[in-house]
């Protein structure tokens, strides 16, 4: 509990706090901390010109819920390039978790991706460089051979890979689960395509059966007529039915 006399504290001490609270991840004392400075004109304005308390009271409005001053912080003062990655996925969840609320429902990619254009990050905590989902090839080649390994890697294997790629623990999982699922959609897509090619099989089969059985075709089929009929509507039967799987595979 911080109980010293927060008037003589000086905006460089303050900013010292507002770090190690921040790094313990105690944000309720944060908070408290915060709530605590002085609110002499002259103190305020040498506070809210520091990157570090003014990320403090960032992190404090988010997980306070109080998006609107969130939003105001983040748009207003320009940040390092070191604080970026931090606030950015503050200001993204912000909105996530708004249009989750305002849907009624968790978000899925798109629905995430939608809300990522709608409203793109501003300057003051991006440096303008476009970024892409898709990796470069040497991360790619890492991320496919442990995927031969460990399908299923735990934590600690998240964060060794994320390390080895410059990624996060989260983008290295959720690659881990888009690959996981691109797989077994390949695995039906062959199971039906087995099928399909089993069961034309089966069905050319079934006439040289009957012929070399030497059984008689029954009723109107037994006409010469009839039975070339016959031979042609199975023709017809087997080459539609060739011509839609090779759409649907």
């Amino acid at each position: 509990m911080f109980q010293l006399p927060i008037l003589n504290f000086s905006p460089q001490q303050v900013a010292g706090v507002c770090e190690t609270l921040e790094e313990s991840g105690d944000v309720e004392r944060l908070g408290r901390f915060l709530w605590s400075l002085p609110v002499a004109p002259a103190a305020c304005e040498a506070l809210n010109r520091n990157e570090s308390v003014l990320r403090a009271r960032a992190i404090v409005a988010f997980h306070a819920g109080n998006y609107r001053e969130l939003y105001h912080i983040l748009e207003n003062h320009k940040f390092p390039k070191e604080s970026h990655a931090k606030l950015q996925a503050l200001w993204l969840e912000a909105h996530y978790q708004e249009a989750e609320k305002l849907r009624g429902r968790p978000l899925g990619p798109v629905d995430k991706y939608r809300v990522r254009k709608k409203f793109p990050l501003p300057r003051t905590i991006w440096d303008g460089e476009q970024k892409t989902h898709c990796f470069k090839e040497r991360t790619r080649h890492l991320l496919r051979e442990w995927y031969l390994q460990d399908p299923y890697p735990n934590p600690s294997k998240k964060r060794e890979l994320a390390q080895a790629t410059g990624l996060t623990p989260t983008q290295v999982g959720n690659w881990f689960k888009n690959r996981r699922q691109r797989d077994r959609a390949a695995a039906a897509k062959n199971r039906l395509q087995q099928q399909v090619l089993s069961s034309q099989g089966a069905g050319r089969s079934l006439p040289s059966e009957e012929e070399s059985a030497g059984e008689p075709l029954l009723g109107a089929a037994a006409s010469p007529a009839a039975s070339l009929s016959s031979k042609a509507a199975a023709s017809s039967a087997i080459s539609i039915t060739s011509s839609d799987s090779e759409c649907d595979l």
